[in-house]
């Protein structure tokens, strides 16, 4: 069990195999998990060094700042000094959903540190949902308050009746029981007080910021499972927009993509990586 301490978190790490290095961010109540407990770490780890993190305030990770830095920058801030504290002058970039919100944001200003990024079920906005301020902050209000005060059991059973739109996928795929399971076992080791306080600042900015996608100029994968109502737009949008850039739309699939399909998406990302070689001698330490 590894742990980088910073400033103001402390940021739990695992760090598998050997080769290029992959680092791979999760989003909202996930963690290291969702990349080791679908194979998707295993997968990959088979050919290159895959360093998954839980992002401060979620798994193992904890923030002891104040304020305990639970915006996008800081986070994308965390996932620097990770690679600065492995060695990693240069290397591939694994996102999904809100780990790609902060991914996105800091590959407009540093994507000469990328041989590759990939975007998996997310977007460049910090904050999936429409409407004014005022209904913003109330819904993330109300959506942070279920965390405080249910159960992972009844967060779970309530997304079984209600699985609209990160559970949809699942919902509707068959012979699904399995997949509900490694859900429930990837997030019950979250703190959903401090996910709570996570919800309530990070969502801020509905803007995708069309205007400097094309400020990312490694080579980009945008994934979005087709069922994936709140992101296949967004992902139509910056394929568009960046430069050099490959969009695939996993059919019937939806937000959990390494949950409901963890084959086709580790096809996909070892295709991508392939793809895009790190050049040699660009690393302190891989």
């Amino acid at each position: 069990m590894a742990f980088l301490t910073l400033p103001t978190a402390k940021i739990h790490y695992e760090d598998n195999g050997s080769g290029e290095p992959v680092v791979a961010v999760h989003g909202l109540i996930e963690n290291t998990m969702y990349w080791s407990e679908t194979g998707i770490a295993a997968g990959l780890s088979e050919k290159y060094r895959f360093v998954s993190m839980d992002m401060r305030g979620h798994g193992q990770s904890a923030a002891t700042g104040i304020p305990p830095g639970y915006d996008a920058e800081t986070i994308a801030g965390d996932v620097e000094a990770l690679a600065d504290h492995l060695g990693f002058e240069r290397f591939h970039l694994l996102t999904h959903s809100t780990g790609g919100f902060a991914a996105s944001r800091w590959a407009m200003e540093n994507s000469h540190r990328l041989a590759g990024l990939m975007l998996t079920d997310t977007s460049s906005a910090t904050c999936p949902m429409p409407g004014s301020r005022e209904e913003r902050e109330a819904f993330f209000d109300k959506f942070a308050a279920s965390f405080e005060n249910q159960t992972w059991d009844e967060i779970i059973a309530f997304a079984k009746k209600r699985p609209f739109p990160f559970f949809r996928g699942i919902a509707e795929a068959e012979n699904n029981e399995p997949m509900w399971e490694t859900a429930h076992r990837i997030i019950r080791i979250g703190n959903r007080q401090e996910i709570a306080k996570f919800v309530r600042t990070f969502y801020q900015d509905p803007d995708l910021q069309v205007e400097r996608l094309p400020q990312i100029t490694c080579p980009v994968l945008i994934l979005v499972g087709e069922k994936d109502d709140l992101f296949i737009e967004p992902a139509r949008i910056m394929s568009g927009a960046i430069p050099d850039c490959r969009h695939v739309v996993m059919e019937g699939v939806g937000h959990m993509t390494a949950i409901e399909a963890p084959d086709r998406l580790a096809d996909e990302l070892l295709s991508f990586l392939r793809d895009h070689p790190l050049e040699m001698g660009s690393n302190l330490n891989c």
